[in-house]
């Protein structure tokens, strides 16, 4: 099928344009060497000081391009749709950070959920906004509520994981036993994480409350997971939760509204 641009612009296509790419506001860049990929494979001169994690100011130019017509069309549709997305994606994460303040780590893992083919790049802006793509570094064993529910308890699952040299994070729901023998078992059984994946803010004191009566803080790190908002950070770094978890708030945030304007002949 014929490119219909190819029509519109036979009597300019000789000619090259000067456009910019701006953001409709404030965020964080990320997809930077995508786009420029895109770009040299379009044949597009692309002119930018900026990189992966830098700030962009709504309004302002932060790419220059230079391209006949056809490629500028084409890069409209390309450029922007290598950057907006995960721009969106890294400034959530970036603003995740800043409400934290230090006080909490901030780490979403719902990339998992993504389309095989973005899981890369939403990592990539996940570790860009300042976030962490996985609770912990590897080697991990990750012990969620499907292996607890298949092994009958939260002290099997551990015992099935007893002599495996890796951080062991095993997910508390409160569903075989309540909380507070959950997170017993958990401590006994020599986890390094508890993960209170439940929503629940009541859920998360009872964890905390054990593992302080069997003095494990500092030993024992607290997750929080469920349908977090950003706007929670604060309240829950508070309340001594040392990892929180954020999904959907971050891996499902708004684009980073981009536009491409034409500026002139060159």
């Amino acid at each position: 099928m014929q490119d219909i641009r190819d029509q519109l612009f036979r009597g300019i296509c000789h000619r090259k344009f000067r456009a910019v790419l701006l953001t409709e506001r404030d965020g964080i860049l990320s997809g930077v060497a995508d786009a420029v990929k895109i770009a040299q494979k379009l044949g597009v001169t692309w002119t930018s000081g900026c990189a992966e994690g830098d700030r962009a100011t709504a309004g302002e130019a932060f790419a220059q391009l230079t391209a006949p017509p056809k490629e500028i069309a084409m890069a409209e549709e390309q450029i922007i749709g290598a950057l907006s997305k995960t721009s969106g994606i890294a400034t959530a994460a970036n603003q995740a950070v800043r409400l934290a303040d230090g006080k909490i780590d901030i780490v979403s893992g719902s990339w998992k959920k993504m389309p095989f083919c973005m899981k890369d790049a939403v990592r990539r802006a996940i570790v860009t906004g300042g976030a962490a793509f996985r609770i912990c570094d590897p080697p991990m064993i990750y012990m969620d509520k499907n292996f607890v529910t298949m092994l009958g308890s939260v002290k099997a699952a551990l015992e099935a994981a007893a002599g495996l040299n890796a951080t062991k994070i095993v997910q508390i729901r409160g569903i075989l036993e309540p909380v507070r023998e959950e997170t017993l078992e958990a401590l006994a059984g020599g986890a390094d994480i508890l993960m209170v994946d439940t929503g629940n803010l009541s859920d998360a004191d009872v964890c905390l409350k054990v593992v302080a009566e069997k003095n494990c803080r500092g030993k024992v790190k607290v997750a929080f997971a469920g349908s977090v908002r950003l706007q929670d950070i604060p309240m829950l770094a508070a309340r001594g939760i040392d990892i929180l978890c954020i999904g959907r708030e971050i891996v499902d945030a708004p684009l980073l509204d981009m536009k491409l304007n034409v500026l002139e002949e060159v």
